[in-house]
């Protein structure tokens, strides 16, 4: 791939910075050299377990980690919240061969922006990659069905109901992935007040983060 002084790839933006995070050498050698071959992404480095890619996330700065979840030592769960607690802006796409509901909800509530399976077309986890990038929640049918099977005894619906018209207006437009910026301009709102709606939403629906309240909202029916 032809690069710029700067290491960006020629003729675009800076290139997706991603760090693969797996204990199986052949898996990591197989992501990097396809995604090498892309000409938006850039593999930064690779780490062997969770407390490995911990600390390479510290090091390197990542734009996208490609984290599996059974490995030795830290696994990937754990190290998404060791990320979380240090406040990394690296967003965590989840790569796996486990479907299993006890792993899914957990991953997704230490804060992955993604859960995709390890047998994903090539070309489907390039798009994967920008897609989580570009801040969008990216689950596949499988795995957002068992996020929607899990038992919640209806709580989380109920403090849905403490949101007025326009905050579930915001919410759905969070779930489909828009900034901000996109949404004042969607609702002819200033960002400002996008920024309060947020705010207020995460706050009654007692969440934390944008992708949380993504989350929720395909949980509880409020996406489109």
């Amino acid at each position: 791939m032809e690069r710029s002084a700067d290491g960006t790839a020629a003729g675009r933006g800076r290139a997706i910075r991603v760090l693969l995070v797996d204990d199986h050498q052949v898996v990591r050698r197989g992501l990097r050299t396809f995604l090498e071959i892309q000409d938006d992404i850039e593999v930064v480095g690779e780490a062997s377990d969770g407390a490995e890619g911990v600390a390479r996330a510290g090091e390197l700065h990542p734009d996208v980690v490609l984290m599996d979840i059974k490995m030795p030592g830290m696994d990937g769960i754990e190290a998404l919240r060791k990320l979380r607690e240090q406040a990394s802006p690296a967003r965590v796409l989840i790569v796996t061969s486990f479907t299993e509901q006890r792993t899914v909800v957990p991953a997704l509530r230490a804060g992955a922006f993604g859960y995709v399976y390890k047998d994903i077309d090539p070309e489907a986890l390039a798009g994967a990659i920008r897609s989580v990038h570009a801040g969008h929640v990216l689950l596949q049918p499988e795995v957002a069905g068992a996020l929607l099977a899990q038992d919640d005894s209806g709580t989380g619906q109920g403090r849905g109901t403490s949101l007025t018209e326009r905050e579930r207006e915001v919410l759905g437009l969070i779930a489909d992935g828009r900034s901000n910026r996109e949404i004042a301009r969607a609702l002819t709102l200033s960002e400002k007040t996008v920024k309060t709606h947020v705010s207020n939403i995460l706050m009654k629906l007692d969440l934390s983060d944008r992708t949380q309240a993504a989350l929720w909202a395909v949980r509880h029916g409020a996406a489109d």
